[in-house]
């Protein structure tokens, strides 16, 4: 059928908008802080502050009252460094061997994983760092048995301010994992006592039982992920997505809709096309097919369902039940109820990727 309307240009350019509420992301901060009490709270800003942007998120972050950050590479850490002169900064993918001269000038300690790192750090003069010892995630750290072999003195000796672990599954607070990983860091650092402690990132926060330490390590959470899966998010949403209608199409019972024709009209169906695709980071596997509902967009007010597969640069979405909608109408995608662990789920993924994945196309707008 016919029934086109076209709009012709996106707003300065950019075909979808994403808010970043900084109030919001100060605010989650310090709520993860009064539950990191006695201890301190910092803040993992690694992958681009997961996605919101390192040069966004870091100021809010240090006015808030951050005053640790940790990241994942080299160039994040110097970005870092950049906006908070004064920050301890914590690198947590070790030591590279490339980045050993760079980060004794920029105040930058190395999160330490194993014997080998521990003896380049040494011979590179040492300095200030952290040791991580793995007790189940079997992907980076000492392993037990190679903490047992280090002593007080080598710590001293090497500049170690902070010993740490990673949990497997604090996000299943029932989980077995949780009490053994717990047991087998305090028996690894029971030998290093003076040395302080770091074990909880944003789900460990909200575990029923959990050791006291020095500094927690939340990041997902602060970015309104809930850390609490299956439970209400104690957590304010930080960004939204928004894109406005480019086109408005109306097709009759039947009629098939983007790659494939997975998705089939069950009735007389109006249809919106949004300028966002999985080149903007919105995941591919979010959309509706006739064998599985996709994700969800609020249009005029109304939940509406994606209709076909997600395009590289364009989305649409059965807008039937938005009746009134108009051609540069905005189309929420995150927000107005809708957030990144929603989104997540109907792709059949987590919401950390929903959020690293934010596109570089999208006009970015923070405020608060």
């Amino acid at each position: 059928m016919t029934d086109v309307r076209l709009n012709p240009s996106g707003p300065a350019g950019a075909q979808a908008t994403l808010e970043i509420d900084l109030g919001a992301l100060a605010d989650n901060w310090r709520r993860l802080a009064a539950r990191a009490a006695p201890g301190e709270c910092a803040a993992v800003v690694k992958a681009d502050a997961y996605g919101i942007g390192i040069g966004t998120a870091v100021p809010a972050l240090a006015k808030a009252g951050a005053r640790t950050f940790c990241v994942a590479h080299l160039s994040e850490a110097l970005r870092v460094r950049a906006l908070a002169p004064e920050a301890t900064i914590y690198l947590l993918n070790g030591l590279p061997p490339a980045d050993v001269a760079a980060l004794a000038p920029a105040r930058i300690r190395p999160v330490l994983g194993s014997l080998e790192q521990i003896a380049r750090w040494r011979a590179a003069g040492a300095g200030p760092c952290a040791v991580q010892i793995d007790t189940g995630m079997n992907r980076f750290g000492l392993s037990c048995a190679d903490a047992a072999t280090l002593h007080p003195a080598d710590f001293e000796a090497l500049g170690v301010e902070l010993l740490m672990t990673h949990f497997v599954a604090s996000e299943e607070p029932q989980s077995a994992l949780n009490a053994r990983q717990i047991a087998a860091f305090e028996a690894a650092r029971a030998r290093f006592l003076d040395v302080p402690a770091s074990i909880a990132n944003s789900s460990a926060l909200f575990l029923p039982t959990l050791p006291g330490a020095a500094l927690a390590r939340p990041g997902y959470a602060l970015y309104g992920g809930n850390p609490c899966p299956g439970a209400a998010n104690p957590m304010r949403p930080v960004v939204s997505l928004r894109a406005p209608i480019l086109a408005l199409r109306r097709i009759g019972r039947g009629e098939t809709v983007g790659y494939n024709a997975q998705w089939t009209a069950r009735r007389p169906t109006l249809l919106a096309t949004i300028g966002v695709g999985y080149a903007d980071g919105y995941p591919r596997s979010a959309g509706g097919t006739d064998a599985r509902g996709g994700a969800q967009a609020v249009v005029a007010g109304a939940r509406c369902p994606l209709a076909g597969r997600v395009s590289m640069d364009l989305i649409v979405v059965d807008a039937t039940d938005a009746p009134h909608a108009e051609v540069g109408d905005p189309v929420a995608l995150l927000g107005d109820g809708i957030g990144v662990d929603d989104l997540a789920g109907w792709a059949g993924t987590n919401g950390y990727e929903v959020l690293t994945r934010l596109g570089a196309r999208y006009a970015r707008r923070s405020a608060g």
